[in-house]
């Protein structure tokens, strides 16, 4: 797909996500679905409002009637969607940094559109084949209030809330200025936790941090978690689908390691459970060990939710599935990432054990992460070409799912394009740090000079 990349579509507002852009893809979806109906929500971003009344004004001219959330969370759009069988539209980027904003497409059942329905949108988005309305049947808008309670009550009704009460925990929470700042703190309130937060005020700048919830943006949330003695740490993206945690110790959890646990106590025999090719072993360890499968796809969520349904349709059992970004999948809750709900199931956990506890049989992995911006999509090329050229020359097993995965047997490599950002990603893992910063700066070298060889 040209439009639509591993979740939705995104890009610097008013540069390349424009209006006017938001306002043709909101016709093509509105065409597409032939809905009488839409729903539209957005998160916090200071570009948020801008977009949703260009989509709400390319719905409009296809004859479609829009329900305005507001601010509310992505997973809450999708209880609502769910709820009201209307398709749905959320403004948001998600964990890219704050210039940034996007487009995810919701279907009627709740759940972020599958490959090919992204692809008949894409259709008629470049063919421009839309519907246009007379004057008098263009669609009408209205304000829906209260959406964001009813998605806490919603959560709340499908949680062990008395296990957690009875713990009576501390939780340190870190929303990160995002659409959870609006729902998250009165969640876990509910949920019978003493909150104490931080970055805990909406605002689409983010001034306290960049929404992507990793370790370098969180150090505010680990000192809370240790000035405070508080039991956990709880860290959102900037449209709360993700959870990562801290330890009662105020140290950062690998997300990757909060999956492999979650994993472990939902995984029996003979179920499946989906993730992305960027894979930890511990999630693989974990489904060997209880002899459940294992099934790759490319990064994103859109490539996991279709994988689920297809395995769903096989009469497959799938109790969870994911990322190591924090991003986890409840299919029997809902096909749809969760952040406060991924947190509340690992509190379930927390209730009898201290974090730590839960996770130290996923130490001794060292995970690697590192970026490469490119300018033009002949750099891109090239730096993919010198992946490939990396691959052919090592002695490890190919993977060319979703980019290029070295697996040495020990450790692993990966070089693949983010489907969301100007970027070449490389990731790699390894029992000793030392080993996977190698893999990352053998390969990141390789890349480079080919860019810089363009």
């Amino acid at each position: 797909m040209k439009v639509f990349g591993s979740s939705g579509t995104r890009g610097v507002a008013n540069e390349e996500l424009t209006p006017s852009f938001v306002l043709r893809v909101a016709k093509a979806a509105g065409t597409a679905w032939g809905a009488d109906r839409v729903a539209l929500a957005r998160d916090t971003r200071h570009t948020g409002r801008m977009l949703a009344d260009a989509a709400a004004s390319g719905l409009a001219s296809t004859g479609t009637d829009i329900d305005r959330l507001g601010i509310v969370p992505t997973p809450g759009a999708q209880f609502y969607a769910e709820r009201e069988g209307v398709p749905t539209i959320v403004i948001t980027a998600s964990h890219n940094p704050p210039q940034y904003n996007g487009v995810k497409l919701v279907g009627a059942d709740g759940v972020e559109l599958a490959v090919t329905d992204l692809e008949e949108i894409e259709q008629t988005l470049l063919g421009e084949t839309f519907t246009v309305a007379p004057w008098h049947e263009t669609g009408r808008v209205r304000t829906v209030d209260g959406v964001r309670d009813d998605f806490v009550a919603e959560l709340l009704a499908h949680v062990d809330r008395e296990r957690i009460a009875d713990a009576e925990l501390t939780v340190a929470l870190d929303p990160g200025h995002g659409a959870g700042s609006l729902t998250s703190p009165e969640f876990f309130r509910e949920l019978g936790c003493r909150v104490i937060t931080v970055n805990g005020q909406a605002d689409g700048h983010f001034p306290g941090r960049d929404p992507e919830p990793v370790s370098d943006n969180l150090t505010d949330l680990g000192r809370l978690v240790e000035t405070t003695d508080a039991d956990i740490g709880i860290a959102h993206d900037g449209d709360a689908d993700r959870a990562i945690f801290f330890d009662e110790n105020g140290t950062y959890i690998e997300g990757d390691a909060t999956f492999a646990a979650l994993a472990e106590a939902e995984l029996e025999a003979g179920d499946v459970t989906v993730s992305a090719v960027n894979v930890s072993q511990r999630l693989v360890d974990v489904a060997t060990d209880v002899g459940a499968d294992l099934e790759l796809t490319p990064i994103g969520s859109t490539n996991i939710i279709t994988r689920i349904e297809e395995l769903q349709a096989n009469e497959r059992h799938v109790p969870i599935a994911g990322e190591g970004n924090g991003g986890i999948f409840f299919p029997s809750f809902r096909l749809a990432r969760d952040g406060a709900y991924t947190a509340a199931r690992f509190l379930e956990l927390v209730a009898d054990r201290p974090v730590s506890d839960i996770v130290a049989p996923y130490d001794g992995y060292a995970n690697v992460r590192r970026n490469i911006e490119y300018e033009s999509t002949a750099e891109r090329d090239a730096m993919l070409d010198a992946a490939a050229n990396q691959a052919q020359a090592a002695d490890a097993e190919l993977n060319t799912r979703d980019g290029y995965r070295l697996d040495y047997g020990d450790a692993w490599v990966l070089a693949r394009p983010s489907g969301t950002e100007p970027l070449v990603r490389i990731y790699a893992e390894a029992r000793d740090e030392t080993r996977a910063n190698a893999l990352v700066h053998e390969m990141y070298e390789a890349l480079e000079t080919a860019k810089t060889s363009v």
